[in-house]
């Protein structure tokens, strides 16, 4: 097997992006992105920390996430098993991505930022369910938002 060890080795085998590729690219939500995020009720949360990734799964019977201003969304982190994977590598690092799902739909749009973890009352309370607060909100700040291929969605029938 001879494996792949330098970046242009890679773009050797792949050529550059095409433009509509790095237009598509968006420092903060823009109409249609935040059209669309507001309708998820799933997306993936991926993080990066000290012993390794998570993806982990979020959904909720509303807007997965509020938008706080065009460069910053909030996610509230319900209780559930506990393991804390995803929040511990926030706090210990922060890089994160998000991948927004709509039931019906090949579109996915992505979201790559940097987090923080919150336990503020009032942000919280914005979240309120059933007089259920989430324990904790993950306050995400956009570095990129884009619509990624639908290739992959369409090849896997869903």
């Amino acid at each position: 097997m001879q494996n792949i060890t330098t970046i242009s080795e890679l773009e050797a085998l792949y050529g550059q992006p095409s433009d509509a590729a790095i237009r598509k690219v968006s420092p903060r939500l823009t109409p249609l992105y935040r059209r669309w995020i507001m309708t998820s009720r799933f997306c993936v949360l991926t993080s990066v920390g000290a012993d390794g990734t998570d993806g982990s799964p979020r959904g909720e019977d509303g807007p997965v996430v509020l938008e706080l201003n065009p460069q910053t969304l909030a996610m509230p982190d319900w209780r559930g098993n506990n393991r804390l994977d995803s929040l511990r590598n926030i706090v210990n690092d922060g890089r994160v991505s998000l991948m927004f799902l709509v039931p019906g739909s090949t579109t996915l749009v992505r979201v790559n930022g940097c987090a923080v973890l919150t336990a503020d009352d009032e942000l919280r309370a914005r979240f309120e369910r059933q007089d259920r607060l989430p324990a904790t909100v993950i306050v995400i700040t956009l570095k990129e938002v884009y619509a990624q291929c639908a290739r992959a969605a369409l090849r896997a029938g869903l």
